[in-house]
């Protein structure tokens, strides 16, 4: 007489088999987990990106003048004009456009230059992570304002992307510091031993079992490049030292300054920039520390634990340290 696998197991060991977690709860589980930052800052970028990507081509000319200097917002123009009777929505749409063309190019340049110096040297190690660590330290101390003001004396019409490419190079070597940092705890796992010993070549190591691995910490330094790009350009800008013959953020807000908005009582050409410039790195800022609660669980914890701890009375609190200590 047959007996099946079911009967022939123990009462026991077929109730702690029926509690073990399949391949749906694994994947339950491995989902990110959708908070209020994250939901709220993914709206406010996709919102203004998507400005950015229509607004240009259903607005006029922004560089068109008019003979209706520093009107208010109505009667054709949406956000008012300049001094010089240009429109203002025509130029924030093409500035929203130039500020994030300048982010982006930033943040993929700073990922791809910290990810190059830092995984590749911290996996090598020996002398090439010391050649890469000496090119790192010599690109953290290169101070950004200064070079952007000699190139400026010597390039009287300077690009978006050569400002891009300057802040890039300004901008990357603390990144690669921290990957560098997170690669070496990975060089000595087990899997990437395992992968050396069953002879896997060296990039594919790299890309196959390390980077996979460095995706959020990468993300989260994409994020936190754009918002310095950004801010690092409208600085920039503001000071005359800018990306010219071109419009961002900054470059609203320098020309506004140089036109006596403020003075002036002109609100809606210095605001809308401004109020754009702040949005776009709150909700930078917000998706940057969701990310960073993914990498690090501790952390989310903690943030849990702090809201609990809002709601708690003085009496509950004593008690909670009380037992604490």
């Amino acid at each position: 007489m047959s007996v099946t696998l079911s009967e022939s197991l123990e009462p026991d060991a077929v109730e702690s088999r029926e509690h073990l977690p399949g391949p749906t709860s694994k994947r339950r589980r491995a989902r990110p987990r959708l908070t209020a930052k994250l939901v709220v800052g993914s709206a406010v970028v996709a919102a203004i990106v998507l400005f950015a990507i229509v607004g240009p081509f259903v607005t006029q000319n922004p560089s068109a003048i008019s003979d209706v200097g520093l009107q208010p917002p109505g009667d054709g123009h949406l956000l008012g004009t300049t001094q010089t009777g240009q429109d203002v929505f025509a130029q924030l749409a093409h500035a929203t456009r130039g500020s994030l063309t300048i982010g982006v190019v930033v943040g993929v340049l700073t990922v791809v230059l910290s990810s190059l110096f830092g995984v590749i040297g911290a996996y090598a190690g020996g002398v090439t992570d010391e050649v890469f660590n000496l090119f790192t330290n010599i690109a953290l101390v290169i101070p950004g304002l200064p070079l952007v003001i000699i190139i400026s004396s010597y390039v009287p019409n300077k690009s978006i992307w050569l400002i891009a490419v300057v802040l890039a190079i300004t901008g990357w070597a603390g990144s690669a510091r921290v990957i560098r940092g997170f690669t070496l705890s990975l060089r000595g796992r087990d899997y990437v031993l395992a992968s050396k010993v069953a002879g896997e070549r060296t990039w594919r190591v790299i890309l196959v079992e390390i980077l996979p691995n460095l995706i959020p910490l990468l993300a989260s330094q994409f994020v936190f490049a754009i918002i310095f790009a950004i801010l690092g350009e409208a600085g920039l800008s503001f000071l005359g030292l800018g990306a010219s013959n071109s419009f961002t953020w900054g470059t609203m807000l320098y020309y506004a300054q140089n036109g006596l908005a403020l003075r002036l009582g002109a609100w809606w050409w210095f605001v809308p920039p401004g109020l754009l410039l702040a949005l776009f790195g709150a909700a930078l800022s917000l998706i940057n520390f969701s990310i960073d609660e993914a990498i690090n669980p501790k952390l989310r914890s903690q943030t849990r634990s702090q809201r609990k701890g809002w709601r708690l009375t003085d009496k509950q609190l004593e008690a909670v340290k009380e037992d604490a200590l």
